[in-house]
């Protein structure tokens, strides 16, 4: 038999990574988050422009990027203004998400 590692593991973190790396499978969620974090704080009207979508097509990944807190939201007037939110992007990137996915024992990233 196998030896089987143990450890409590928090639910509420194991349901927010799994949002966050959904939203992340997308092609063209992907792409909108390259761009922000490229450009910073950018208008929806200039992300439309260069991801050639239209906005109700592009309305939908923002939302599914926002829903997973990847990126954050400020309406100003009557446009909206998003940017990558980088405690929760760094957080993806970090030694917290390795240990997530190795032993305590093992060297991380």
């Amino acid at each position: 038999m196998s030896h089987i590692k143990t450890t409590k593991i928090d639910l509420p973190d194991v349901a927010t990574y799994a949002k966050q790396f959904k939203a992340l499978s997308d092609p063209i969620r992907l792409s909108v988050l390259h761009l922000l974090a490229m450009n910073g704080k950018s208008c929806v009207c200039d992300l439309e422009e260069l991801l050639d979508l239209p906005q109700s097509k592009l309305s939908y990944h923002l939302k599914i990027l926002l829903n997973a807190e990847l990126i954050q939201k400020e309406i100003s007037k009557t446009w909206s203004y998003y940017w990558v939110d980088e405690d929760k992007t760094n957080e993806l990137l970090s030694d917290q998400f390795c240990y997530f996915l190795k032993s305590a024992e093992e060297d991380c990233c």
